[in-house]
């Protein structure tokens, strides 16, 4: 399964995600769940660091994935997450064994 928590501040805002897990939906190379988190997930973080140019922590290791905005660039960068966990969100109603949303006050 997948995991996905969005980091979030004491008011709501988010900050970050962490994503970690496989799918297990299909082989690996077919999963259409694990390729619909994965871009998702990389268009978000690309978009974030490469085009907003936000002071961001991201690391990326196997299955797993850590971004997380630093404050003073977290209000730039609100709606994309908060559009980012409508996507998961989504996913999450059509393949509720294979992905999970929760959330991390950080």
């Amino acid at each position: 399964m997948i995991s996905v928590r969005f980091l979030s501040e004491a008011s709501g805002n988010l900050v970050g995600f962490v994503i970690e897990g496989h799918a297990g939906y299909a082989d690996r190379g077919e999963d259409i769940v694990c390729s619909a988190v994965s871009s998702a997930a990389y268009m978000t973080a690309n978009t974030i660091t490469e085009i907003l140019k936000a002071d961001t922590e991201v690391a990326v290791e196997d299955g797993m994935m850590f971004v997380k905005v630093a404050a003073g660039d977290a209000v730039r960068c609100r709606e994309l997450l908060a559009g980012l966990k409508l996507h998961f969100i989504g996913l999450e109603e059509q393949y509720p064994d294979r992905i999970q949303v929760n959330y991390l006050e950080v």
